[in-house]
C-alpha cells in the first residue's frame, strides 16, 4: 500500500529525531576520543621516566624483584590473556575483530589458557566463540574509574601468580591507528623474564650523568616494577578506550550519512506525492470546467 502524505511526515519526522540523537552521540563519542588520547600522550612520557629507572636499577645490578625472572613451577601453569572490549553497543567490529585476534593468537600458546575479559559485551562474545571468560570485570566509563580497575586486575594478578601456578599474562587490546579506528594489539605483561631485563637495561641514557638509585637493596626496584605494570595496564585500557569510542564515532558518521540518503528519500516521495495531488486537484478543476462549458453552463468572465 503506497503512504499517505501523513505517513511519510510521520517517518520525516522520526528520521529527523534519529538524526539528532545520533549527532549528539557524535559529539560524545569526539569529546571522549580527545580525552583518552590525551591520557596516552601524557602516559607516553610516565612509561618512558619508568623504564629509563627500571634501566638504571638493572645497570647498578639492582636484585631481582620477587618473582620477575623465575616462577615457581606448578603441575598446572596457566597463561592468562586479559582481553579488553566494551560494555556499550554501536562500536561496530570493535568486539568482533579482537574476538577474531585473541582466538588466532592463543592458539600459539601451549600452556593451559585462561581468559579474563574487560567489557560485558566482550565477556559475552567471547562466551559464544567457546572462550568463556574464567573472570570478568566492568569497563570504567571515565579516566578518574580507571585506577581502580587496574588495582583490582593486579590484586588478582598477583593472588593467581602466587597459587595457581600462573606463568604469563598478555594483555589484549585495541590500538588506535591513523586512518583506522583502531588495530588489535597484544602485549606480554609478565614474566619480567631475563630477556625483559637485557632489553630494559639496553635503553641508552638520555644524558651523559651516571643514573644512581637510592634504596638499591630491591625496594627501589619492587616499586619500579609495580609501577610499570600499572602503567603499562593504565595505557592498554586508555588506549581501548579511545578505539572504542573512535568505533563508535565512525558508526555513527556511516548511520548520519544512512539517515541522510533515507530523509532525501523520504522528502522527494513527499514532495512528488503533495504533487500529484496539486495535480489532481487542478485535474479535477479543469475537468469540471469543461463539463459546464459542454452543457452550455459554464461561468462567464466578464472583462
Amino acid at each position: 500500500m503506497s503512504d499517505t502524505a501523513a505517513n511519510l511526515r510521520h517517518k520525516i519526522d522520526g528520521a529527523r529525531e534519529l538524526r539528532s540523537v545520533v549527532r549528539t552521540m557524535k559529539a560524545m563519542a569526539a569529546s571522549s576520543i580527545g580525552q583518552y588520547e590525551n591520557a596516552v600522550r601524557s602516559l607516553d612520557e610516565y612509561y618512558r621516566t619508568v623504564q629509563l629507572a627500571l634501566a638504571a636499577s638493572f645497570r647498578q645490578g639492582s636484585p631481582q624483584a620477587a618473582g620477575s625472572s623465575k616462577t615457581r613451577q606448578h603441575a598446572s601453569e596457566t597463561t592468562v590473556a586479559i582481553v579488553f572490549g566494551s560494555d556499550q553497543g554501536l562500536v561496530g567490529q570493535f568486539n568482533e575483530m579482537m574476538v577474531a585476534f585473541v582466538g588466532d593468537t592463543l592458539k600459539t600458546f601451549p600452556e593451559r589458557q585462561v581468559v579474563w575479559s574487560v567489557g560485558e559485551r566482550m565477556a559475552s562474545r567471547l562466551a559464544d566463540t567457546g572462550l568463556a571468560p574464567e573472570k570478568s570485570f566492568m569497563l570504567p566509563n571515565a579516566i578518574s574509574a580507571i585506577t581502580l580497575l587496574i588495582e583490582q586486575i593486579l590484586l588478582e594478578v598477583e593472588s593467581r601468580r602466587t597459587t595457581a601456578g600462573l606463568t604469563q599474562v598478555y594483555l589484549f587490546h585495541n590500538h588506535p591507528e591513523p586512518g583506522a579506528p583502531c588495530l588489535p594489539q597484544c602485549q606480554r605483561l609478565l614474566p619480567l623474564d631475563d630477556s625483559w631485563q637485557q632489553d630494559v637495561a639496553s635503553i641508552p641514557w638520555p644524558t651523559g650523568n651516571l643514573p644512581q638509585v637510592i634504596h638499591a637493596d630491591g625496594r627501589a626496584l619492587l616499586a619500579f616494577v609495580r609501577e610499570y605494570l600499572f602503567v603499562s595496564l593504565f595505557r592498554a585500557c586508555a588506549e581501548s578506550l579511545a578505539s572504542e569510542n573512535a568505533s563508535r564515532l565512525a558508526a555513527m558518521q556511516r548511520a548520519e550519512k544512512n539517515i541522510d540518503d533515507i530523509l532525501e528519500g523520504l522528502q522527494q516521495s513527499f514532495y512528488r506525492l503533495r504533487q500529484s495531488s496539486i495535480d489532481e486537484e487542478l485535474f479535477d478543476v479543469v475537468s469540471g470546467f469543461e463539463a459546464l462549458s459542454l452543457a452550455g453552463n459554464a461561468p462567464r468572465i466578464r472583462g
